[in-house]
């Protein structure tokens, strides 16, 4: 199984000596099972001088990481868009592909976590909010049609199911560690399965997509959008009548439920007992 990084370079709300903000860079690696647990993902983290902020910098820190770590990343993925250049430059210098994505659940935790009880022990530290991305929403477009399931269907499954996800048949996928959302084992996973006869072709062009949440929306037409990357949004299915926005409203609050985890299927019919694709996913506040 491939090693996914992802990682962070950023200020934080400590300054040093003379008053300049202190950056760090924070890689970790991805969760791509669910039996994977979460105090087995390689971390790493290092402070950064504002006057040395580059991607030079950048580059020898992602190498010492790489040399600290039991395997070298195959793929990076980072969130922060302004920080696209310097981030991709970098990898760039050590031949690692570089990933805009908001699939960075384990970072994002482990951000959270520094936010409330490492960066207010250090020396210097100005409380100050966690500086979030802020996303202007594209306008969705629609699947090529080549890709347009046949029909799509509304179910969820216990969190406990999902242990025993490792064993079943899955084509394409990515999931992670429900320990690691707090959730309990009865509680409902809501999710969307899509049947198409190119179940296969549908789920190998979605997974080099960096899937990110499913969403239901009504601000232009009712409407169920899949968000992938950092900006890029898909429209998998209009909503034409009361009874299907009805059913998405109730997975959006269902995805409320369950701390934003939800999953999406892909299968060739419903009588198939294997998937094409399925990825577990959580909509992040980034």
């Amino acid at each position: 199984m491939a090693t996914i990084w992802e990682l962070d370079f950023y200020s934080r709300p400590i300054v040093d000596e003379q008053g300049k903000k202190k950056w760090e860079v924070l890689i970790c690696e991805t969760p791509l099972n669910v039996s994977e647990p979460a105090e087995s993902l390689f971390r790493y983290s290092q402070y950064c001088p504002s006057s040395t902020v580059n991607s030079l910098w950048l580059a020898g820190a992602i190498k010492d990481a790489i040399a600290s770590a039991p395997k070298p990343p195959q793929k990076i993925r980072f969130f922060r868009r302004q920080m696209a250049n310097m981030i991709t430059k970098a990898c760039q210098d050590l031949d690692v592909p570089a990933a805009a994505s908001r699939r960075t659940l384990a970072l994002s935790l482990w951000l959270e976590e520094r936010m409330q009880s490492v960066y207010p022990a250090e020396e210097g530290y100005q409380a100050a909010a966690n500086p979030s991305v802020q996303f202007v929403p594209e306008t969705p477009v629609a699947l090529p049609d080549a890709l347009i399931g046949e029909k799509w269907a509304f179910v969820s499954l216990p969190a406990a199911a999902f242990d025993e996800m490792s064993e079943w048949d899955i084509g394409f996928g990515e999931a992670f560690g429900l320990e690691m959302t707090g959730l309990s084992p009865d509680a409902q996973i809501p999710g969307l399965i899509i049947f198409s006869s190119r179940a296969n072709a549908l789920a190998g062009w979605m997974s080099g997509l960096e899937l990110a949440f499913l969403r239901y929306e009504s601000n232009r037409s009712p409407m169920l959008v899949l968000d992938t990357g950092v900006n890029d949004r898909w429209i998998l299915a209009n909503l034409r009548d009361a009874a299907t926005e009805a059913e998405a409203k109730r997975f959006e609050a269902a995805k409320q439920q369950a701390k934003q985890v939800h999953f999406l299927a892909i299968q060739s019919n419903p009588e198939s007992e294997s998937f094409a694709g399925f990825w577990l996913m959580r909509e992040l506040n980034i």
